[in-house]
């Protein structure tokens, strides 16, 4: 199995080590990942620095959680890794960005996927 199959793997290593770091408690919902303590929402979204084809990675927003995460005045925790082996990564750079905050996004059919229009965001834009 290549790399971009196992993201969800590298995607959970990346929410613990950001909850560890930034002292949030993960909170599984369908709109965000985690807390702060006094009960803000916090989406958390990783992506690889370079996939095996060598294209850049980016981070994919969903627009009806986006929705939601801006009136509940949640922030967006993104995450860059180079995965290593089998099951590690390393965090190469992480960001944390108010949701009001996010660079102008357009919006695109998601097909079936979680029901909604979707947005790319490049890691240039947030880094």
């Amino acid at each position: 199995m290549n790399r971009s199959k196992r993201a969800n793997h590298f995607g959970t290593i990346c929410e613990k080590r950001m909850a560890k770091k930034r002292r949030f408690e993960l909170e599984r919902s369908s709109w965000h990942d985690a807390k702060f303590g006094n009960g803000t929402p916090v989406e958390i979204k990783s992506t690889m620095l370079e996939h095996s084809d060598g294209q850049p990675g980016n981070f994919k927003v969903y627009r009806k959680y986006h929705e939601k995460l801006r009136r509940a005045n949640g922030w967006y925790c993104f995450v860059v890794y180079r995965p290593h082996g089998r099951s590690g990564c390393t965090v190469v750079r992480d960001k944390m960005v108010r949701s009001k905050n996010l660079p102008l996004l357009r919006w695109h059919g998601g097909g079936d996927h979680r029901g909604t229009a979707q947005a790319k965001i490049s890691i240039k834009a947030i880094f």
